[in-house]
């Protein structure tokens, strides 16, 4: 299987983080303890700027997690369809090619799901295979990657095509003053991602994947997730999720290289998720990287920040253009609630 294109789009709306936490302390002028406080939580997040899906100012008439939705909704399908035609046609690929979508959100719903209401719009065919997935969160962008090449070990004639938008910011909740959902505000942006693969017997050029491999920890569904209410998704985000990657991520890799023949010595390219300063500082603790093993994913988090399941996508998205020497071996990777890891072994 290979991956052999890539394409990640943004809302219009683009703001500085000095401009967000601007204006969330006048969003909370009444609330917050300490706007000091939060504005050091948006200084610490390394994050310069971010997208989003609808103008700052409209983000405080939103009355309820039904306008949200809607909003996620038209929002999804606007940017989903653009990514997906950027990725087809970067490689000139008719839509009806595609086998098998599989489309992963975690910052809303739909039904009929996005990848649905993009039936009408990109002339797929009528026979594809539909896979929504909600749920991984943050895991999303490399577990769909895996779950599609696992589709092509089956069909190796065909092509599937992973989607992911996630629209963070219309997750944000006007009552949550909790430091989580505060560095969730610091921390997440909007975005979307696409990416088209081939079974083995297709010719088009591009990294081939070798291998996947996921992990669950035990007794971890309180690090990272949701809790729904009826004000719509409250965060959960704790701060053992640093710890969770020092304590599981060197023998998860150890074993999964160890299975493929291979150690980490032998790896030339790390595509990790942009999951925050803490988590990207563990990664490169853990695994004893270089100090520019990560470059693809700090520049990632300081120009679009956190995108959920797209974060890791739009890293690869930035290295298929800028590919490296052929024969590098590269590992993609990701956590999320669960807790959970997945990592998919490639070469190129």
């Amino acid at each position: 299987m290979k991956i052999i294109s890539t394409a990640t789009v943004f809302p219009k709306h683009y703001y500085r983080q000095q401009e967000i936490a601007g204006f969330l302390g006048e969003y909370w002028r009444d609330e917050l303890d300490s706007r000091e406080a939060m504005e050091r939580f948006h200084r610490n997040a390394k994050v310069g700027g971010r997208h989003f899906a609808i103008p700052l100012e409209d983000l405080s008439k939103l009355k309820n997690w039904g306008e949200a939705n809607d909003v996620f909704i038209q929002q999804a399908v606007e940017l989903g369809e653009s990514a997906v035609r950027k990725a087809l046609d970067m490689k000139g690929i008719p839509a009806s090619a595609i086998g098998a979508i599989i489309f992963v959100s975690i910052t809303g719903i739909a039904n009929p799901s996005i990848d649905a209401r993009l039936m009408n719009r990109i002339d797929f065919s009528r026979n594809i295979k539909r896979i929504p997935i909600f749920g991984l969160g943050c895991v999303g962008g490399a577990a769909g990657i895996a779950r599609a090449a696992d589709y092509l070990k089956a069909y190796p004639e065909q092509m599937a095509l992973l989607l992911s938008v996630e629209l963070c910011s219309l997750t944000w909740q006007r009552e949550d003053l909790s430091n989580a959902h505060i560095i969730s505000t610091a921390l997440f942006g909007d975005g979307a991602a696409a990416v088209v693969l081939c079974g083995a017997q297709c010719s088009f050029d591009g990294p081939k994947i070798i291998a996947s491999q996921s992990v669950f920890y035990d007794h971890t569904e309180d690090v990272m997730g949701w809790n729904i209410r009826a004000e719509g998704f409250k965060v959960m985000l704790s701060s053992e999720v640093p710890n969770v990657v020092l304590k599981n991520l060197r023998r998860d890799v150890d074993q999964f290289l160890g299975q493929n023949d291979l150690s980490i010595d032998d790896i030339g390219l790390w595509i990790m998720h942009t999951g925050g300063p803490k988590v990207l500082e563990a990664i490169e603790s853990a695994l004893d990287l270089s100090p520019d093993a990560l470059d693809f994913s700090w520049a990632c988090l300081n120009e679009v920040g956190n995108l959920s399941s797209a974060s890791v996508l739009a890293v690869l998205d930035r290295i298929m253009q800028q590919p490296p020497q052929p024969g590098t071996w590269g590992v993609l990777s990701a956590m999320g609630p669960g807790f959970c890891s997945e990592m998919v072994l490639m070469r190129w």
